[in-house]
């Protein structure tokens, strides 16, 4: 079957569906098949909606820099993934096992066997400073958050074109901007509605506001619409 079409209702609640349980699309990291389908995608999925849709697709804004460098093949078509793709791996989901697995690989406490109770303390001592150095030894990635901003106008006369270009030049270590549209309010007026990946250490959102804020000519005030956690 595969990916049909990834613009109506039924193609996003195929892929809501399918990225429920995977962090990829075809294994454990990013890759051109996350790619192809990403760029399928013409309208951000709605996050009430489609909310791990929306979820995998910001995930995926965090690489779009990087896509030409992303393992797979790039000539195949999007619809060559989905439900009964032949390309399919073991669910992702089953990823926290295999690094357990691996943690497993060091024996912290020795054979039950062990004769000499000197030799076997030893030993576990010496599995027990590996084992710890190994931990110490990997780095812990850096805490992000996806992030739905909604930026207001002060009415229907303010220059929207020239209030986005103002949101999207501001620049930080840390910030990284997605895909924006604007959504009629009502009366005329339109609001700006992006989306963000943040470095939660780095960047605070009550400080972005303010910096957004400060195009008094354009921005009338902002809101955080919805947030989760990479």
């Amino acid at each position: 079957m595969g990916f049909t079409d990834l613009i109506s209702d039924a193609g996003l609640t195929l892929l809501n569906n399918w990225v429920k349980t995977r962090s990829y699309i075809v294994g454990y990291s990013p890759s051109q098949a996350d790619v192809k389908v990403y760029q399928q995608i013409k309208q951000i999925p709605a996050p009430e909606k489609y909310p791990y849709a929306w979820r995998w697709y910001n995930h995926l804004l965090t690489f779009e820099g990087e896509f030409d460098t992303l393992p797979g093949d790039p000539t195949k078509d999007f619809t060559a993934y989905g439900p009964e793709a032949s390309e399919l791996t073991v669910n992702p989901a089953a990823a926290p096992e295999k690094a357990a697995e691996e943690d497993d690989d060091i024996d912290l406490f020795g054979s039950d066997e062990e004769e000499d109770d000197a030799e076997a303390e030893k030993l576990k001592a010496e599995r027990l400073a590996e084992y710890n150095k190994k931990k110490a030894g990997k780095v812990k990635p850096a805490a992000k958050s996806i992030v739905t901003l909604d930026v207001k106008p002060w009415d229907d006369e303010t220059d929207m074109e020239q209030l986005t270009k103002n949101v999207l030049a501001i620049e930080q270590d840390g910030l990284v901007w997605g895909g924006h549209k604007l959504v009629a309010v009502g009366f005329g007026i339109k609001k700006l509605q992006l989306n963000i990946v943040i470095e939660d250490d780095k960047v605070s959102l009550d400080d972005l506001q303010a910096k957004i804020e400060e195009d008094e000519d354009h921005v009338q005030s902002t809101d955080v619409v919805a947030m989760q956690k990479l």
